[in-house]
């Protein structure tokens, strides 16, 4: 099918339709999964460690380049691309089990009376439905997302990542820029993260304004993020992050001031909790009304988007054969709506899970709601700052509520809010990595219907182990107690559905979140970049807004022949220095997760805080961030 605007058909892929190279074949496909098994598996230990996980995305693609291109000779760019396209699925499907399902276990430790198990078969078979169900909904928005909006939405990791390929296939000058910023990155993140140097984070919490909270998480892979995204996006993050912990924040704690007891859900005064304290118990919850409200508002501003995508999948459907490009071919649209309807009907006859007809439909028509929501999301700020567990989280009230509402209350309710919420989870974090790989394909020259069909293959392989890992993690560490895993996010899930469920939940902080949300759309500015910026903790907008000031920097002062050329270094180094952080990260959690001593060391104090102050060794990162941002900048402005 011919491109349907003007401004799609100016757009030339690196591999052109008519060429037809070597692509879904099996060493791509071999490399792929066993890329998928590692990253998801050190992700899953990592993220319930310290609840974030490392975006497989670029590592992947450099890691598959290394192996097909370097130690096979003769692997192609598109082969690479699939590579990676099913390598970057472990660790999505890593972040949405780990986020939801281990709330059943620290339900058994904690609640009394909770009688129900869940089986290493059920973690398979919720992950395999879940990743299914945000790799169908991502089918139909291909082109109205990357194809329509080409130009409009950046998917920061999908066009780092093509350029990675594109520049290690022609090599050259392109391949050494990246490369640098390969090896940057990589440096930087081992002797701040590896060899604990300085701290990573740089905190601001000042006592002449008490409650306020700022800082800097000075990681390169944020900073690149920055550049690629531009000062617009990355300046209404920064704005969220403003209006919460230097707004609402500051405000709780001047009220708490004159009370005495907790509010809910805190279990102490405000008056004794810290900054971030005040962000866990009422902030947050500020932030996913915000959330919900601009993910409505943007789908509903999406909506003729949507349809028109669907009517466009389904005319190319009665068009011959030879009236189709290779680069415009999707999977069919009866798979997508055939796929929905038996995922829901398998979550609906799942035994042992107490999910009703109502449950099953729900978890199908909010995985629609919130792949859309979040496919265009990460085309704005990226995977790494997706707020998946934001939305998961309102997803539960919602399901919660509604199962209440009908009579299913108690452990039932819990477990079959739970269940939707896992399967939502999953579909989102899914359908994010599958945005920015199929924006990667898009600039690669790839078939979209091929790589689709490696992103199904991304999910099952990963989806075999999730399980088992999980439960080996419960065995070994456990998920509550002094010595156990954080997993932060399924804890606040966990407690979300037993406080929805039991009457105790902040609504009025999340209804302050939805009008906050609401005015700023009537000021005429998208909410969701915001109300993004006020969920995450202010130390992860304010890199980003570093690497976007750098861009600001170079666009404002560089001549008009130079803006081209120093904007696409800018861009070709930030990737790389993305690449290099990340690729740093995966390693150092697989040693975490398999040398005692060294976890020891991970989780020990840095040591200029050992040997400086803590005070002062906040400095020592706020120096190296800023001497890292100089260096970007003085390496995009040389003249070669």
């Amino acid at each position: 099918m011919a491109a349907d605007t003007k401004k799609d058909s100016e757009f030339k892929p690196y591999v052109p339709h008519t060429q037809n190279i070597p692509e879904f074949t099996l060493r791509a496909v071999i490399v792929g999964s066993a890329l998928a098994l590692v990253f998801g598996v050190a992700n899953a230990y990592l993220g319930l460690k310290v609840g974030m996980t490392v975006s497989a995305s670029i590592p992947a693609a450099v890691m598959s380049m290394a192996i097909l291109r370097g130690v096979l000779k003769n692997g192609t760019i598109l082969e690479n691309n699939i590579a990676q396209t099913i390598g970057s699925s472990g660790e999505s499907l890593a972040a949405g089990v780990i986020f939801t399902i281990p709330a059943f276990l620290i339900w058994q430790a904690t609640v009394p009376g909770f009688n129900f198990t869940i089986a290493n078969w059920q973690v398979i078979l919720l992950s395999i439905l879940g990743g299914f169900l945000g790799i169908l909904f991502m089918i139909p928005l291909r082109r109205g997302l990357i194809v329509k909006e080409h130009k409009t939405l950046p998917f920061p990791e999908g066009t780092a990542c093509a350029e990675i390929l594109v520049a290690g296939d022609e090599g050259g000058s392109k391949a050494k820029t990246v490369f640098t910023g390969i090896g940057i990155g990589a440096l930087y993140k081992t002797l701040m993260s590896g060899f604990k140097l300085w701290p990573e984070r740089f905190e601001l919490t000042p006592r002449f304004f008490p409650g306020s909270q700022m800082g800097i998480e000075a990681t390169p892979a944020l900073m690149g993020v920055g550049f690629i995204i531009g000062p617009k996006i990355a300046l209404l993050l920064f704005s969220g992050a403003i209006i919460g912990y230097l707004g609402i924040g500051p405000l709780i704690a001047f009220i708490g001031n004159f009370m005495t007891a907790p509010l809910p859900p805190a279990t102490e005064p405000i008056s004794q909790l810290s900054p971030g304290d005040l962000r866990t118990y009422y902030v947050r919850y500020v932030g996913i009304g915000a959330v919900a409200m601009g993910g409505f508002i943007s789908l509903m501003r999406f909506l003729p988007t949507i349809i028109s995508s669907f009517k466009q999948v389904t005319a190319g459907m009665g068009e011959a054969a030879t009236a189709k490009i290779r680069t415009d071919e999707d999977l069919p649209t009866k798979l997508v709506w055939g796929g929905a309807f038996l995922i829901a009907l398998a979550i609906y006859l799942m035994p042992k899970t107490e999910i009703s007809l109502l449950g099953a439909l729900l978890a199908v028509l909010f995985g629609f709601f919130f792949v859309t929501v979040s496919s265009r999301m990460v085309g704005i700020v990226g995977s790494s700052s997706l707020p998946i567990s934001g939305m998961t989280i309102g997803t539960l009230i919602v399901v919660s509520v509604i199962l209440l509402s009908s009579g299913v209350t108690g452990t039932v309710g819990m477990v079959a809010s739970m269940m939707v919420g896992s399967v939502v989870c999953i579909a989102v974090s899914m359908a994010g990595d599958a945005s920015q790989d199929l924006k990667t394909g898009f600039l690669v020259g790839a078939t979209p219907k091929r790589q689709q069909l490696a992103e199904f293959l991304g999910v099952l392989i990963p989806a075999l182990v999730m399980g088992w890992v999980i439960m080996f993690l419960n065995k070994t560490y456990g998920f509550t107690g002094p010595t156990a895993l954080e997993a932060p996010q399924a804890n606040a899930m966990a407690a979300v559905v037993q406080g929805v469920m039991t009457g105790v939940l902040p609504w009025a902080f999340i209804v302050t979140g939805l009008i906050i949300g609401l005015s700023i759309e009537l000021l005429g500015i998208h909410a969701l970049p915001v109300a993004i910026g006020l969920y995450l903790p202010p130390e992860l907008s304010t890199p980003i807004v570093a690497g976007s000031l750098i861009f600001w920097a170079v666009n404002r002062f560089s001549s008009s022949e130079a803006i081209p050329a120093r904007t696409e270094k800018g861009i070709l180094f930030g990737s790389g220095m993305v690449a290099g952080d990340a690729l740093v990260g995966v390693a150092l959690s697989i040693l975490v997760g398999t040398i005692a001593s060294y976890a020891a060391y991970f989780t020990a104090t840095d040591r200029a805080s050992a040997w400086a102050g803590a005070a002062f060794g906040n400095w020592f990162t706020l120096s190296f961030f800023t001497l890292l941002g100089l260096g970007y900048l003085r390496y995009i402005w040389k003249k070669k």
